[in-house]
């Protein structure tokens, strides 16, 4: 059988026995007829909320949130057709903030491609200063009695418009909602605070949970103290076509959103396999080993203890190298001391995180990269690669016997494997 797995733009080919193989894929949802009449029809009958060209008066000052460029949320769509929405309130009155919580700053050119050169030349776009606090306003503290600090633009804004898109997330539950606020737009410290090892290691901070897990229920507490917020989320396929639209009150539309993904996503098998390969959903997603970790966490969910998990992710910008994570995944190869200093540490550091979530399903089992990242990297952080994914598959099938079974995610974490009867 041939697969073609999600990997950077163009996707790459797997080879597999068609009698060995399950391949784990979303409900295909076909896209809406016409997006845009959608996307206005959703703002003009918004979930529990009054329609948004009442809640936005011209005096007011009007704070976008949007996803940064590891995201699939199609900006270049939304936010135009918000802001055309919006035509009565004048431009000076609008500020668009990037929701980048604790990554990178977008260049201008990324930006243009993100929202649309015509959005970057006529509104203030900014960049989230996650360590700038003269950027941020403290809204109380987390749990653990850290400084809860948000984007001032955020705070002080009169209305609040968070976008994004829903998809299942490896320790939020799902992606969108009040992820758009906080970590988006939240303060280092306090996104350290929320992604402590405790909060990261607990059973509920996985896939397809938000009531019960500790670290979603603290990102909707500090999300709603700024007030009321205005939400705009979408779903996608595969195509990155829109599924379906979420509109009105922050908490409510979410909760509606994530119903509708969940039923898509949810994917059972009957029993774990030998041999997983995963990817991370491909371009843009899967442009760092940061980002990957998410479709490894999907893989791990449907594998024998001590199976394989083989992750084809290009990470065209590495881990990125002398990021937090790259030097804590240096300074600690071996995954089980790793573990053991996340959890004794009460000083969080930033990106350990990942790093976590890392070690933890490479303590289970046996790690291959396929990216662009060199081995000798790889190598360093106690990961293998693997050049050629369908000779490996097959070499290790040969070796397991005839009843070895290899389940491949397409698109990594857009789907939420498990095993059930």
């Amino acid at each position: 059988m041939n697969i073609k797995l999600a990997y950077g733009r163009n996707g790459l080919a797997l080879e597999v026995p068609d009698e060995r193989v399950k391949v784990v894929e979303p409900l295909h949802v076909p896209g809406l007829r016409d997006e845009r009449q959608a996307v206005s029809k959703a703002l003009e009958n918004p979930i529990e909320s009054r329609p948004l060209r009442e809640l936005a008066r011209a005096n007011d000052l009007i704070c976008i949130t949007f996803s940064d460029i590891t995201r699939a949320t199609p900006n270049d769509r939304l936010i135009p057709w918000l802001l055309d929405h919006l035509s009565h309130v004048p431009r000076e009155n609008i500020v668009l903030v990037n929701q980048l919580g604790t990554h990178r700053p977008n260049t201008k050119a990324e930006l243009e491609q993100l929202l649309g050169s015509d959005v970057v030349k006529n509104y203030r776009v900014l960049n989230h200063e996650p360590e700038n606090l003269a950027e941020l306003v403290q809204v109380g503290t987390t749990r653990d009695g850290s400084p809860a600090l948000l984007n001032r633009h955020v705070v002080e804004a009169n209305l609040r418009i968070v976008t994004g898109f829903i998809e299942p997330h490896f320790f939020a539950g799902f992606s969108g909602g009040p992820k758009g606020i906080m970590p988006g737009t939240a303060g280092l410290q306090t996104v350290l605070s929320n992604h402590r090892a405790a909060n990261i290691g607990d059973p509920n901070a996985t896939f397809g949970i938000t009531e019960g897990n500790p670290l979603w229920e603290e990102l909707r507490e500090i999300a709603l103290r700024v007030g009321k917020s205005f939400l705009l989320n979408v779903a996608l396929n595969n195509k990155r076509e829109i599924t379906g639209v979420f509109a009105g009150d922050l908490i409510r539309a979410h909760k509606e959103g994530c119903e509708f993904v969940r039923h898509s996503a949810m994917q059972r098998v009957p029993a774990p396999f030998d041999i997983v390969v995963t990817t991370n959903s491909g371009y843009p997603l899967d442009l760092n080993l940061y980002q990957a970790v998410k479709g490894l966490s999907a893989g791990a969910r449907i594998l024998k203890p001590g199976g394989t998990l083989i992750l084809a992710s290009e990470c065209l910008e590495g881990v990125p190298a002398g990021t937090p994570l790259d030097r804590l995944l240096r300074a600690n190869p071996d995954p089980a001391r790793l573990l053991q200093k996340l959890t004794a540490n009460h000083h969080t550091e930033p990106e350990q995180w990942q790093a976590q979530i890392l070690a933890q399903v490479q303590l289970k089992h046996e790690v291959l990269i396929h990216s662009s990242i060199p081995s000798e990297t790889l190598a360093e952080f106690n990961l293998a690669s693997c050049p050629d994914i369908s000779a490996e598959v097959q070499k290790r099938l040969q070796a397991l016997g005839t009843n070895a079974r290899v389940g491949v995610l397409p698109y990594g974490p857009v789907t939420i494997p498990y095993v059930g009867t």
